[in-house]
Order: structure tokens, then sequence, then C-alpha cells
């Protein structure tokens, strides 16, 4: 029999990882998809939990659903830099690692620092952070990434100057793609929800062409495949694993929320692209077993249920005393690679009691690439 004891540099390996912080970076096609208002609903359900969290930085850019989410949350002043004669704002790096928190969020990794600040972009704030042991969650779009800057520029007519390095991603423990229709993303424009009013007819007919999504999502949804995909074959490569062929299963975490087809539909475009086979997974709780559950919820979840299968899904409904708990349990019996949340707004009290199903599942499935499509009314 082969030894199967693992290596000394697999040991280590093990050690550093567990002694490290971790780093979860949302991605998006673009601005207004919905990460930043993400990662704060998941440190709002952190933080009911017990655990400590702070905002570094985040920018709202007036958004009023985005600025309701950072009430509560404990905000570390930023630091003010006299820049030619200005007076400018960045993000306190000192502050944060003074105050040592165990989660910080940081918004906008490829933004480039006044000169005099500590590092000359943010995404090497983060990296100073995470070294003195603090646990970050940032955000950041697709067009940002360094090694896509060409294919952007291609695809939407516009180079973006600001990058962050691919290295930096490979360093997140987690990588989730939040993700919205691209009519849904263009109403939002329209609606003044992501830019200044002045500013919406030009970015239609520009950057927020229905192309330019369309292709964005593409290369959203594919980088953040690639990346767990990566991850996971470096985990067995560091394990002394044989390589592993892993045929895609998509799972689409089902629910009786009126707005879920937007979810079913990404589940059965994403399952399409990779020709793999895709479920439709619902949880029935205790307070949603029949006879129990609201009447509208019924009618709701039949109606999801007859489209996953017009769509082409494999229905399956799992009974479990949370959805976190079944969800997980289906995930891990079919060894699924690719899971589609959504994410409805929540009051903070659900998040008390209930905790983030998203987050619950992160923790024990970390290998499944996560895409996260927000549920909310057009």
């Amino acid at each position: 029999m082969p030894d199967q004891r693992p290596t000394a540099d697999a040991l280590l390996a093990r050690i550093k990882e567990q002694d490290r912080a971790r780093l979860r970076i949302y991605v998006g096609a673009a601005p207004g998809v919905g990460k930043t208002y993400e990662m704060l609903q998941e440190a709002h359900a952190l933080r009911s939990r017990g655990v400590d969290v702070v905002v570094g930085f985040v920018e709202t850019y007036g958004r009023r659903d985005t600025e309701a989410q950072l009430q509560d949350l404990e905000v570390i002043p930023r630091r003010r830099i006299e820049y030619r004669g200005v007076t400018m704002e960045e993000m306190d790096v000192d502050a944060i690692v003074r105050r040592k928190p165990q989660v910080c969020l940081v918004d906008e990794l490829a933004h480039t620092n006044v000169p005099g600040s500590h590092h000359v972009k943010r995404y090497e704030d983060v990296l100073e952070i995470l070294d003195a042991g603090i646990h970050v969650m940032s955000a950041v779009n697709i067009q940002h990434l360094e090694t896509l800057n060409d294919a952007v520029a291609r695809a939407t007519g516009v180079r973006v100057r600001e990058t962050v390095p691919d290295t930096f991603l490979d360093r997140a423990d987690e990588v989730i793609n939040v993700d919205v229709t691209v009519e849904e993303l263009r109403n939002r424009l329209r609606e003044g929800k992501i830019y200044r009013p002045e500013k919406v007819e030009q970015a239609l007919t520009n950057f927020f062409r229905k192309g330019n999504l369309s292709t964005l999502r593409e290369l959203a949804l594919r980088a953040v495949a690639d990346e767990v995909s990566e991850k996971a074959a470096s985990y067995r490569a560091r394990e002394g694993l044989e390589p592993a062929l892993i045929p895609e299963r998509v799972m689409v975490c089902m629910s009786s929320n009126a707005l879920a087809p937007r979810v079913l539909r990404t589940g059965a475009r994403i399952a399409g692209r990779l020709g793999a086979r895709w479920y439709a997974v619902y949880v029935e709780t205790p307070r949603e077993k029949p006879g129990r559950i609201n009447a509208d919820d019924a009618d709701a979840l039949q109606e999801n249920i007859r489209l996953a299968e017009s769509l082409g899904a494999t229905v399956v409904r799992v009974k479990a005393d949370s959805p976190s708990d079944g969800l997980i349990a289906f995930a891990q019996r079919e060894g699924v690679t690719h899971v589609i949340f959504g994410q409805s707004a929540r009051s903070r009290w659900e998040l008390l009691w209930h905790g983030s199903t998203l987050d619950k599942f992160l923790a024990v499935v970390p290998d499944a690439a996560v895409q996260v499509v927000p549920l909310t009314e057009v």
C-alpha cells in the first residue's frame, strides 16, 4: 500500500492556511449589480452572530439602498490627505490594524490611492490588513482584472485604467459572482440607482449597451468558474491526489419567492453553456410543510416548479430544519460544482435569527463556484 500520509509540505500548507486571514471577493459584471449591497448584507449576518465586523471603506455613490445597509455597522473614519492644495480621503489602514476587528469590509479594490498614502493601490492596503490577521470581504468589477483588460476594451470600446492583478484574485479563499440580467441592470441605471441622472443617457448608449453587458456577464461567470477550478486543482496537487475529472453539476436554490424565476433562468443559461445537468432544489422547512405554508407562497412555489421543469431542471424537494442544512447536504451528496443563489433584501431581524444561508453554505462547501442573483422588484 502506498504511503497515504500527507507530506511535510502539505502539512505546512494546512497550518499556514488555518492561520492566515481569509479573503472573500464579490465579483460583478458592471457597476450596479449589487456587489456592495450583498457584501453589507453578509456583514450584518456575521455581526448578528457575534462576529466583530467593521467597514474599512465603502462607497455608496448616493444609492439609498446601500446607504441604509451601512446603518448599525461600525465605520472606521477615513484618513485625510492633503494633495496639491486639496484634502482627499482614503481608507485608514493604520486605524483598522489598531482596531483589530475580526472582519473588515473594503470596497473598490482597483482604486488608486492619493500620493502620500501607504500604498499605491487599495488592493495592497487589503494585503496589509490580511497580514495583520484580519479577515477581509471586498468587491471588484470584472473589467478591473488585469488579464481581462484587453478583452474588455475590445468588447466595450472602453479602456479601464485602474486594474487589479490576477494574482490578487488567487489570494482569495472565496470568489462570488453577483449577477443581474442585462435589462434589470439597464432599468436600475434609468431609475438613477447607479449614476446621477445627467449621466444616464450617455451610459446607456456607451458602456451599458446590451451587447457590452452580455459580454461582461460572460467574462464574470467564466472568471469565477476558472478561479474555483484552479483552487480545487491546487488543493489536490498539494495533497498528493490525482487530478479529478469532475462532471459539471449546477444547483439552483429554488424558493417560493415570486421573483425566483430569475434565478431559474440564470441556472438554465449557465447549465446550457457548461453542458451540465442541473437541479432546482427546494428546501421544505417545518414552517413550509403542506398545510402550513402560506397560500400565496404555495402557488408561487408550484409556478416555479413548473418553470424549472420546462427549462430542463431536475426538481428536487429536500426536507431539512433550515435552507442551509438542506442545500449543503444535497450539494455534498451530488458533487455540485456551480450554485446559484437568489438573494432578497431581508430585515435585520431575519439576519439576527436565521443568519445568512450563503455564508453558512460557503463555510461548508467552499469549492463550488457561487453566483448570486439579487431578487429585487424592477
